[in-house]
């Protein structure tokens, strides 16, 4: 398996809104929890198990070709998956995704009604510009700053 790959963060990106109730006026990607890195679209069931094992602060593991979104599988999604030989992409979930640029209550809308509160946010060539996620009380984004510096809590 290559290793995973960085993203450079985009300039036009900021997370200084947080709390979904002071959102109106924001774009998703406004509110994105950066994704550090994604693992290749190549990568099999078993490589994002051991990606999974590596740390249990891992929630969500986001597969992409060359920085375009390729899907995303959580911890549960690996461990339904019958064959780790099997490629990833093929058990990965290939949404929900929201543009960069809808408001930042669409992600919320979007992330909300899985059972994972996160969506993946593209950019309108498909690549990936990071992942909205909700904090367990639906009150905040996380990962992104509130204007008075305060990390919002990462997701359960």
């Amino acid at each position: 398996m290559a290793p995973p790959t960085s993203l450079a963060p985009d300039d036009t990106v900021s997370a200084m809104a947080v709390r979904v109730d002071e959102s109106d006026d924001l774009r998703t990607a406004d509110v994105i929890h950066p994704v550090g890195h994604t693992l290749p679209a190549t990568a099999t069931v078993g490589d994002v198990r051991a990606w999974f094992d590596a740390s249990d602060h891992r929630r969500l593991a986001v597969l992409a070709d060359e920085g375009r979104f390729a899907g995303m599988m959580t911890r549960s999604d690996v461990d339904a998956a019958p064959d780790d030989g099997a490629p990833a992409a093929r058990h990965a979930r290939q949404g929900p995704t929201v543009d960069a640029a809808a408001p930042a209550r669409d992600g919320y809308e979007m992330a909300t009604s899985t059972d994972i509160r996160r969506v993946a946010v593209i950019d309108a060539d498909g690549m990936l510009v990071g992942v909205l996620s909700v904090t367990p009380d639906l009150e905040r984004y996380c990962g992104a700053r509130a204007p008075d510096g305060a990390q919002a809590p990462d997701a359960a």
